[in-house]
């Protein structure tokens, strides 16, 4: 007789692996009958299903995640927020600049390829490296 479909259902309901769950041979006719949850449930109290301990030196060690620098995936979307606020901050100032004609068409597309690399640090770094033109 075929006992596969009850013993995924005493898995789920036992919230083991199918390898874990061992029926007592004598009382197979019993889980045989059983269909619900609760079925299963009763029998494991009785004592027709037994479950095996699990095997292998980390029983009960529970085993520690990797959190290094290069696991820790948070500072990822900082990082990129960051450069968003900077990088819409620099070109803000470019526009106005452009606005008050103080830059060239060539000027601007220079500064805005360097804004988009992160050559600047600031706005007052950009300010200075836009003095450093004028001169």
């Amino acid at each position: 007789m075929n006992l596969g479909k009850k013993k995924s259902l005493a898995a789920r309901t036992l919230k083991v692996g199918k390898k874990r769950i061992l029926f007592v041979k004598s009382r197979l006719e019993e889980i045989k009958e059983a269909i619900t949850k609760q079925d299963i449930k009763d029998l494991q109290s009785e004592g027709a299903i037994l479950i095996k301990e699990i095997k292998g030196k980390r029983k009960n060690i529970k085993k520690k995640k990797n959190r290094g620098p290069g696991s820790i995936k948070k500072t990822v979307n900082t990082r990129k927020q960051l450069y968003v606020i900077m990088t819409r901050k620099l070109r803000r100032y470019v526009a106005e600049m452009k606005i008050q004609k103080k830059l060239s068409p060539e000027e601007i597309k220079d500064i805005r390829n360097k804004i988009r690399n992160k050559v600047f640090r600031s706005k007052a770094h950009l300010k200075e490296y836009i003095g450093n033109l004028k001169k």
